[in-house]
């Protein structure tokens, strides 16, 4: 899985959810992906709390710190955010109203950086693969190319980027916050024009 992010720059404290009237949402089968809004806070904080999914990441601490959910979604909902995030929302479906998150982050050159975390209860349940396909097909940000990681020991994530029609580029290394150690990486791409 890639990052939350959490450890990111703070966020103005004016954030509002008017702030994402340019992020669409993004219809997904069995459920919706939706900007993320200041009640997910909670889930988020519960969720990531998990050392098993901190440590599937580059940026989630563990132990979470107090506040760190809440600042991740101010983020998030930011007018000068650096990276969109969408909530998989399945609460159309009578099942959770956030099962864990999707991310672009926008690089240079029409480029952009792909990044999920499913919540621990939910995961082989192929709602990952789901949310990622959904976003790669809609393709809001128009990037030319998407790129995505997932820790060599979380073969899992790099199933979903495989099934999602990604390919692997090549072997690197990223920090783990929760870990606090570099860890090996598998880098993948796909050319979306």
């Amino acid at each position: 899985m890639s990052d939350l992010a959490l450890a990111r720059h703070a966020a103005p404290l004016n954030a509002t959810p008017e702030a994402n009237l340019d992020q669409p949402t993004i219809a997904a089968g069995r459920f919706t992906l939706r900007p993320l809004r200041a009640s997910d806070a909670g889930l988020i904080q519960h969720y990531t709390s998990d050392r098993r999914l901190a440590e599937g990441t580059r940026a989630i601490p563990h132990p979470l710190p107090p506040g760190a959910a809440q600042g991740y979604v101010e983020r998030a909902i930011s007018a000068d955010r650096v990276e969109d995030v969408w909530a998989i929302d399945a609460t159309g479906s009578d099942q959770c109203e956030l099962l864990g998150v999707v991310s672009l982050t926008r690089l240079e050159d029409e480029q952009s950086e792909l990044g999920f975390w499913i919540g621990a209860g939910f995961w082989n349940t192929g709602f990952a693969t789901e949310a990622v396909q959904a976003l790669v097909a809609a393709n809001p940000h128009n990037a030319r190319t998407l790129f995505a990681e997932a820790f060599q020991d979380n073969p899992g994530s790099a199933k979903v980027l495989t099934n999602c029609g990604f390919e692997y580029l090549g072997d690197a290394e990223s920090w783990s916050v929760a870990r606090g150690a570099r860890v090996p990486t598998w880098t993948y791409l796909r050319q979306m024009r």
